[in-house]
């Protein structure tokens, strides 16, 4: 077969694979574009301010989202407040620290296996650990913790991945003028790799936004009609935390709830509330690239 004849039959193959992933590529686009759009032609004329400040309700035209947006965001702030110091912890430990033996490559199989352990899993473990073991209770506190262990293998495997994009040569260049290897990570290799954490961190946070199953696992109430007690008080301390204490829905179960009336006005409600999750779950992730754009900025190689 002469040269020629290769050649343009593996640029044959090359445009026949191009157009094989152009096509899966639009049909996840156009999917996704079409629930998007069916989603907001449904849930946009519920997007107003009885919406979001009314309680959930028996009677589809007065309820709302109010204890079902508190209690997301409160249940989001547990889980970023612990999943990410640890899961940067741990990452940085195993990349910059941890010997290369048996032990680190079975953890790290394990915390590799763990990404992909279904969600429901964690919610059966936290039941028996926290709620039942602990005695934590069906409370904000056991559902961020719960969330927080679900995303924790995402958090670690972005901070390796980070840290490992980082030239060899900056932390050789560092220990060589004396730095100690707390020192490397700090003042070097952490400001790095912020922005591959942050990316990490966004992913993380945006599927815990989303889970329903291990907080229907533990108890998360599916109609709530009042709010945590307020983190502000007007007495000394002036801080509570209560609200940990408290019983929560979110808006994930808030939908999940409203979508099993057969009320045609509760679907409507329903898309409402998946449009203000999107809203929440977009935010998070433009927060995270103004703060990585910000942060690429300030470094200089």
């Amino acid at each position: 077969m002469e040269y020629s004849e290769i050649i343009r039959k593996r640029k044959r193959e090359d445009f026949i694979f191009n157009v094989i992933g152009i096509f899966c590529t639009l049909v996840g686009i156009v999917t996704l574009g079409a629930l998007i759009v069916d989603l907001v032609m449904d849930g946009f004329q519920k997007l107003n301010w009885q919406f979001f400040t009314s309680y959930p309700s028996r009677f589809a035209d007065k309820a709302g989202i109010l204890s079902a947006w508190v209690g997301t965001l409160l249940v989001m702030l547990v889980t970023a407040v612990t999943a990410v110091p640890l899961g940067v912890a741990a990452g940085v430990y195993l990349e910059e620290y941890a010997r290369r033996n048996w032990l680190t490559s079975l953890i790290e199989i394990n915390i590799a296996n763990l990404a992909g352990v279904p969600s429901i899993v964690y919610g059966l473990m936290a039941l028996g650990l926290l709620v039942y073991q602990l005695q934590l209770g069906q409370s904000i506190l056991t559902g961020g913790i719960t969330l927080a262990f679900l995303i924790l293998p995402i958090v670690i495997v972005s901070t390796r991945e980070a840290l490992r994009t980082i030239p060899q040569g900056i932390r050789e260049a560092a220990l060589a003028l004396g730095s100690t290897n707390w020192q490397v990570v700090r003042h070097h290799l952490l400001p790095y790799a912020t922005g591959g954490i942050l990316t990490g961190v966004i992913i993380a946070l945006s599927r815990a936004i989303g889970e329903t199953a291990p907080l229907v696992t533990i108890g998360a109430l599916t109609f709530i009609a009042f709010l945590p007690p307020s983190p502000i008080q007007s007495e000394p301390p002036y801080i509570s935390f209560d609200w940990i204490w408290s019983p929560f829905s979110v808006l994930p179960i808030q939908m999940f709830n409203w979508v099993s009336r057969p009320d045609r006005d509760f679907a409507v409600n329903a898309a409402g509330a998946g449009l203000a999750l999107i809203t929440a779950t977009l935010s998070l992730n433009a927060a995270a690239i103004f703060i990585r754009y910000r942060m690429r900025k300030k470094i200089t190689w």
